[in-house]
């Protein structure tokens, strides 16, 4: 094995398809190609994560040798011609797609990633409508976890996409892989339920999945039978950034949907209130910022650990169980809009709290995890657009709508404490150590479950 680092200040020079391309040394194939407009097909690649050449759908020729090579995880050398389509590379791709499909179910139609999967957007690109060889998928019931994720590993495509964001980007290792050959699967370790691991249920293995094999749990059918019930009232809260969501959902550009226009749509879809989510949030982060005024004051530990969601909280309790009394003791901003401000609506309204559900749109998956009660739900950007869908609701076509007004009591705002938010749980042990080994200087921690700074 080569152990040569590339110099990205070097360019290499080669030929795709018959057409000259230079890039930096240290480029790989498939990124090389793009730069070229060649589309090579894949199904294990992942822009944010590394090369595995699982697949071995963008295999690739090179200088005419007979050895095909994996685009995705092989650099370009120079002068290197390499030849992306040719009818042996199109039988090939095509084949391996066939040998997927013969060990996955046929139920696109009703498959929560229809017209949204990978592996059945490549089996159209090759024209494949029915795999030559005999389906030999397996009926196992889908796992529903936590009423967040559901696990259908029947889907797997073993693309090891899941186990990666997993392992190496978040640094859970609640999935991994087991056995060899034939029998190699995805799965968990001892193949206990993702409630019973370090699953801290951010939701990135759910996003990085190509096909249906782990998905959020779709929880709309509740919310219209909550709509449905005469006897019920309904309040949603809706944050900031659901409306960049739907627009990423709905593939059209920045903008198109707006706050505004979300606001119209939920409540043509049946909804009694719709309040802002930044009422919540604040409201937490005012007592937040209180408890660490008070701890300060108080001589107690410091600083003081919070987070985006709940499973920030089993973060924390399974990998630094020792600093578990650093977490605050104040509710996420979901809960306390499904307790505090749906009291105060219920106050407002002279409506019994029982006969009121609360529903918060929020755009990460996270937030669904650790619900406060049976009519507590958070719905992601997905579900909302399926809603949408069924309703017949054109968002982009509807006029704006602000948000309803609620008169309670906020907690008062404590003047500014130092405060450190930390992105993703790799990031967030490199914190942690720093508050073991008493370097870490500032009063509050927040943890967010993306290592994306703008996810949420």
């Amino acid at each position: 094995m080569s152990h040569h680092q590339p110099d990205p200040n070097k360019s290499v020079t080669l030929t795709i398809d018959g057409k000259p391309v230079t890039v930096p040394e240290g480029t790989r194939i498939l990124e090389a190609a793009k730069k070229a407009n060649v589309n090579i097909p894949t199904l294990c690649e992942h822009p944010e994560l590394c090369k595995r050449a699982l697949c071995r759908i963008c295999v690739v020729e090179a200088d005419g040798r007979g050895k095909l090579i994996a685009a995705c995880a092989n650099d370009v050398w120079e002068g290197v011609s390499i030849v992306t389509t040719n009818q042996r590379l199109l039988n090939i791709r095509k084949t391996i797609v066939e040998l997927i499909l013969a060990n996955h179910p046929q139920d696109c139609l009703s498959c929560i990633r229809n017209k949204k999967c990978e592996l059945q957007s490549l089996a159209l690109s090759f024209g494949i409508g029915a795999s030559l060889f005999e389906n030999d998928a397996q009926e196992r019931q889908p796992q529903i976890e936590s009423e967040t994720l559901v696990r259908n590993m029947d889907k797997c495509v073993k693309c090891g996409r899941c186990v990666e964001v997993c392992q190496e980007v978040q640094t859970i290792r609640a999935i991994n892989t087991s056995h060899r050959s034939y029998e190699y699967e995805i799965s968990t370790p001892y193949k206990q339920a993702l409630e019973e691991s370090f699953c801290t249920f951010c939701g990135k293995c759910a996003e990085v999945c190509p096909v249906g094999a782990i998905y959020e749990h779709d929880q709309t059918a509740e919310v219209r039978a909550a709509l449905n019930d005469k006897s019920r009232k309904v309040i949603a809260q809706v944050s900031p950034n659901l409306a960049v969501a739907v627009n990423d959902e709905l593939a059209l550009s920045a903008d198109t949907i707006t706050t505004g226009k979300l606001i119209t749509a939920i409540k043509l879809l049946g909804f009694d209130k719709v309040f802002d989510a930044s009422i919540a949030e604040n409201a937490v982060n005012a007592e937040i910022a209180g408890e660490v005024k008070q701890r300060g004051n108080g001589g107690k530990l410091l600083p003081v650990i919070s987070g985006c969601s709940e499973g920030v909280a089993n973060f924390i309790k399974n990998f630094y169980p020792d600093l578990a009394d650093h977490l605050t003791t104040v509710k996420s901003s979901r809960r306390y809009f499904a307790s505090s401000i749906k009291s105060g609506y219920a106050k407002e309204t002279g409506v019994e709290l029982s006969n009121i559900t609360s529903v918060s749109f929020l755009p990460c998956l996270a937030h669904k995890y650790g619900a406060g009660s049976p009519q507590d739900f958070a719905i992601t950007a997905k579900e909302l657009v399926r809603m949408l869908k069924l309703a017949g609701i054109v968002v982009e076509t509807l006029a704006e709508t602000s948000f309803d007004n609620i008169n309670i009591d906020l907690p008062k705002q404590e003047s500014s404490v130092k405060k450190e938010t930390v992105h993703g749980y790799a990031q967030a042990r490199k914190v942690m150590e720093a508050i073991r080994d008493g370097k870490c200087e500032t009063e509050w921690v927040e943890i967010l479950n993306c290592p994306e700074s703008d996810s949420c």
